[in-house]
């Protein structure tokens, strides 16, 4: 009977057991399975986030010039006799500047502008004949105010697309103000230009790449064959006439001046009051003669010879090359290699080989 009852008691205790676990499976389909499929449910309707691109790294751009523009150049010849120094306007914003003796000890500058919207320009003076073969080299529409009987001829010969103040004085103003000589007060700006070249139909885009080759990135001539130190700049262009180039190491540029017999003179701005600077410098030396009782020139700017290229407080040697009136000059490193010029407004300073040149 005891065991009777034992076994009995063991069927009981699996059934109360069986009872208790089925009750529980019962909780956990009412409270815990709908957390399970909630669960599953949630899982299923979240959506996943995009996963973000990573950019590109920028591609870094010269600035001081669009390199994939293809309009035409425009070449303004500057007055830049010491009467005007203080009048001058807008050079700030061409990116090359080219500076050659005229007559009379002075110089005279041709300003190199593309895509600019510059709106005063000047004073603007008159051609001469070499200053036309740094404009073709630059497939450049040419402003001029008057020419030389020889700078007349050789645009005509030449083919030179030009606007002069003398045939079409609707592109220029005078600005009588200033109180200077008639000769002196002849200024324009980009949209008269851009008037101009559309009155003569002239061609308003370019297949010649630019002149110089631009660095992004800053080019240090330090390490470079033959470098010097070049803190000061002293370009003798006459008894009466030097340019002057010093260099700001804080901003990284050459502060310009002018010079006479007796003093030099910060080139500044008429509009902005700001002095002129210039990233990079090119000089170098042609044959130079005077031709007639005027003291007009001719220069030879064909052929080659040697020079330096500064920039960022050091001058390096460099090569010139020049094989037709129209066509680019090429400067080279004395390895051969084609320069780059840092980011920046360049001023091209051509001398008499009689004349010295100053670098320290």
């Amino acid at each position: 009977m005891a065991k009777k009852r034992k076994l009995k008691k063991k069927r009981v205790a699996k059934v109360f057991l069986v009872l208790f676990l089925l009750v529980l499976l019962s909780v956990g389909g009412v409270f815990l399975l709908p957390k399970v499929l909630g669960s599953n449910k949630e899982e299923k309707n979240k959506v996943e986030e995009p996963k973000k691109e990573e950019k590109p790294p920028e591609v870094k751009k010269v600035k001081i010039v669009d390199e994939d523009s293809n309009s035409r150049n425009i070449a303004v010849m500057y007055n830049n006799i010491s009467t005007v120094w203080g009048y001058q306007s807008g050079l700030q914003d061409a990116y090359i500047v080219y500076e050659m003796l005229v007559e009379g000890g002075y110089t005279r500058l041709m300003a190199l502008f593309k895509d600019a919207n510059t709106e005063r320009i000047g004073s603007v003076r008159s051609s001469r004949p070499y200053f036309l073969d740094y404009a073709l080299e630059n497939d450049a529409l040419y402003i001029h105010f008057g020419a030389s009987e020889k700078a007349l001829s050789d645009i005509s010969t030449l083919g030179v697309n030009n606007v002069n103040g003398m045939t079409y004085s609707a592109g220029f103003w005078r600005d009588r103000s200033l109180g200077l000589a008639t000769e002196h007060t002849a200024f324009t700006s980009m949209e008269l230009i851009q008037k101009a070249i559309s009155k003569y139909n002239y061609r308003t885009t370019t297949e010649m790449p630019l002149l110089l080759q631009y660095s992004v990135d800053e080019i240090d001539l330090s390490a470079m064959k033959g470098a010097i130190p070049a803190n000061k700049v002293l370009i003798v262009y006459s008894g009466s006439r030097s340019t002057t180039f010093e260099y700001d190491s804080v901003n990284k540029v050459y502060l310009r001046f002018q010079g006479t017999a007796k003093a030099d003179y910060e080139h500044v701005d008429y509009i902005t009051k700001k002095q002129y600077t210039a990233k990079n410098i090119i000089t170098y030396q042609i044959p130079t003669e005077t031709i007639d009782s005027k003291g007009r020139q001719a220069m030879t700017t064909t052929g080659g010879g040697s020079g330096y290229y500064i920039s960022n407080g050091y001058a390096v040697p460099i090569t010139w090359e020049k094989q037709r009136r129209g066509s680019q000059t090429v400067y080279r490193y004395l390895n051969g290699e084609e320069i780059k010029v840092n980011d920046g407004n360049t001023y091209i300073e051509i001398q008499p080989t009689d004349r010295t040149l100053t670098i320290e």
